[in-house]
């Protein structure tokens, strides 16, 4: 049964690898990306008893390929402002050192600061309420995310999708002055 299995498995991925591929790749940024998904694709497939039990194995395969890149693109959004992040002489500094670094002989910086923050507070009254409440609740208080879901009330997946809408929000307004600094 085991020995059936496997050949089901392989004449699947021989039957739908290339095409699969293909879809996957235009939906992702790298090659690499592309490759794990597909692999996730195919351990999916191989956790199932009898490759017979899928009715649809082509539907089957490119509805779990969609999920996995879903499921990709969600991580990914999920980071925090800090990955906003340049490398010196040092090593790494990011917006929070910099913001928090004595400026009283560096003019430049003291500009860069005075304007990140108004820049920075533009952007947040930007942001729908629901979505800046929760950002600084877990930036500036350093809450969790499931704490702050636990205090409002909220399922945790819609506090993790308010994060991410207002970290890509402020990731957007901000960007310019990131290339600045790495300039």
């Amino acid at each position: 049964m085991a020995d059936k299995k496997s050949l089901s498995i392989t004449k699947t991925i021989q039957e739908f690898g290339k095409n699969l591929f293909g879809f996957v790749r235009g939906r992702v940024k790298s090659t690499e990306d592309a490759e794990d998904i597909l692999q996730d694709v195919w351990f999916q497939l191989s956790n199932f008893s009898d490759g017979t039990d899928i009715e649809n194995v082509s539907a089957w395969l490119y509805e779990v390929a969609r999920n996995k890149i879903t499921d990709r693109s969600r991580k990914k959004t999920n980071l925090a402002l800090e990955d906003f992040s340049y490398e010196n002489e040092e090593g790494e500094f990011n917006f929070k050192e910099i913001l928090l670094m004595d400026d009283s002989n560096n003019p430049d910086l003291g500009f860069f600061k005075e304007m990140f923050w108004t820049e920075f507070q533009t952007a947040m009254d930007e942001l729908p309420e629901n979505q800046r409440d929760v950002f600084l609740l877990n930036e500036m208080e350093e809450m969790t995310l499931q704490q702050i879901a636990d205090q409002k009330g909220e399922n945790l997946k819609t506090i993790i999708s308010r994060k991410g809408y207002a970290v890509k929000h402020l990731r957007n307004k901000l960007n310019y002055l990131y290339k600045e600094l790495n300039n």
